[in-house]
């Protein structure tokens, strides 16, 4: 009789310094089936799958796959093997093309030399499959995030896998890509592979999942077909606790008007007459489609993106934001979308990651002041409540959700006056989404104004004062979230110039 489990993992422990991230942890996945692991940043969700991939070796436990035991010494071994992971963290050569970064390492020859035709037919032929509209030539570089993740997973698919770790797959993507990427799914199981479904998003682990694990603390909580359970039970496994209220209340008056934006242009790519103002002690949301250029108001703003025309006024005076450096000095912080790409240093401490945007705070005569930086970063970090060995750890080993309030760390040091989010809560579960909501509350009732861009309708709806829906460079709408706004009504503006 075949095993109704492709994959089994048994007794998974493993332990960091200071830290035992896995504690006899078991995941058994029948095929063909969506089996969604959910717990909170930490709780041992990415470990257990990089523990499968090879990315780390096990201390104890053994897996089973297809009724054999396996050990994998690399994700190469695992992909070789049929076992493919989409990390939420993308790691693509972007300066390669789709079809060289989806055969990388095993590239179609003939005659000793590398077959662009055979490349080209059989990625145009996953992608077709796929219904992904991307010229296999086309640079990675020239892609949003959210392509690019399509890429991904059809990178996975290639290999032919008997189960695809996808972590996160949803954080970057629109309502409409979030479908799309629920019809490949449905391929996949109907092709007798088995997916593990890595998402914080409650309704489409509900709605797509067969099974559903909990990990707390390293630990295995339970193991429940998704048909037994709501978004009540979940959290509650999830956080030990239950959470009656997914955006905590607020009671801040919004001042006088602190940010003009007048009218601004871009010289690449083209806005078309963005005008807003943002109050003191205001979180301002920013809605749209990919593509809408949420992000490059936010940059533009911030002196990544050069202005052609148009005018900033801070506190009713012109400013020029013309260098991240310049906006830095005029009192403003962004906490970028692609937080391992622009967002930390990977292999530096805490330390390092907390002060880099207000370094000469710490020097005396051209030497760091060890004493007053620990002192510091300490202080924040347990102001952020930032699970942590200690402040020397190095950030890449911190959870996504302790990783963005080590960022949100480093900027609060620089006492900013306004702070720009790009998608600030993407990728956090909600226990750690909660505590970012109550530290966005904490700063504007500080008098400090957030300027917000979020993929989440609710989750715009929950915490802003107003919303400005861009739509393709236009300025689609401005909503009152007081007054009775629908994200219906959001959707239709950010539609409008498409």
């Amino acid at each position: 009789m075949e095993n109704k489990y492709v994959l089994q993992m048994i007794n998974i422990s493993k332990t960091f310094p200071g830290v035992k991230a896995l504690d006899q942890v078991n995941l058994n996945v029948r095929r063909g089936t969506v089996h969604s692991l959910m717990g909170e940043n930490g709780a041992g969700k990415s470990t257990l799958m990089k523990c499968l991939f090879g990315i780390y070796s096990l201390d104890n436990g053994e897996i089973i796959l297809d009724g054999e035991r396996v050990s994998f010494a690399s994700p190469s071994e695992a992909l070789y093997n049929h076992v493919a992971m989409v990390h939420q963290e993308l790691n693509q050569v972007l300066a390669r093309n789709v079809m060289e970064n989806i055969w990388l390492g095993r590239y179609p020859t003939k005659n000793g030399v590398v077959d662009e035709k055979k490349m080209y037919k059989d990625t145009k032929g996953i992608l077709d499959e796929l219904e992904i509209d991307v010229n296999p030539r086309a640079k990675m570089e020239t892609l949003t995030v959210p392509v690019r993740q399509m890429i991904e997973i059809a990178k996975a698919i290639s290999y032919k896998a008997k189960v695809i770790v996808m972590d996160e797959p949803t954080s970057s993507l629109m309502e409409n890509e979030v479908e799309h990427l629920f019809r490949i799914i449905s391929k996949v199981k109907k092709s007798g592979s088995s997916i593990i479904y890595i998402s914080h998003r409650m309704e489409e682990i509900l709605r797509i999942s067969d099974d559903v694990t909990v990990l707390r603390d390293g630990q295995h909580i339970a193991t429940k077909m998704a048909n037994e359970l709501d978004t009540d039970n979940i959290i509650k496994m999830m956080v030990g606790r239950e959470l009656k209220e997914r955006y905590p209340g607020r009671d801040v008056t919004t001042g006088e008007v602190v940010l003009e934006v007048e009218d601004i242009d871009l010289v690449q790519p083209m806005f078309a007459d963005i005008e807003f103002k943002v109050r003191k002690g205001e979180i301002f949301g920013i809605a749209g489609l990919v593509g809408s250029k949420r992000t490059e108001l936010l940059e533009a703003i911030f002196g990544m993106r050069k202005i052609s025309k148009g005018v900033l006024k801070l506190n009713g005076k012109e400013i020029n934001n013309d260098t991240p450096v310049h906006a830095i000095k005029n009192g403003f912080a962004m906490v970028t979308e692609e937080r391992r790409t622009d967002g930390i240093f990977a292999d530096l401490p805490i330390t390092f990651n907390m002060i880099i945007a207000d370094l000469n705070n710490y020097l005396d005569k051209g030497i760091l002041r060890n004493k007053k930086i620990n002192n510091a970063v300490s202080e924040m970090a347990k102001s952020l409540n930032i699970k942590m060995p200690s402040v020397k750890t190095r950030i890449g080993n911190l959870s996504g959700g302790n990783q963005q309030k080590v960022i949100l760390g480093r900027w609060m040091l620089t006492k900013p006056q306004i702070f720009l989010f790009d998608e600030p809560t993407r990728g956090i579960d909600v226990g750690a989404k909660y505590e970012i909501y109550q530290l966005m509350n904490r700063l504007v009732a500080e008098g400090k104004s957030i300027i917000m861009i979020s993929s989440e309708m609710p989750e715009l709806l929950g915490i802003c004062d107003r919303i400005l829906v861009m739509s393709n460079g236009h300025q689609a709408g401005m909503f009152d979230v007081r007054e009775e706004v629908t994200q219906e009504q959001i959707m239709k503006a950010s539609a409008m110039f498409v």
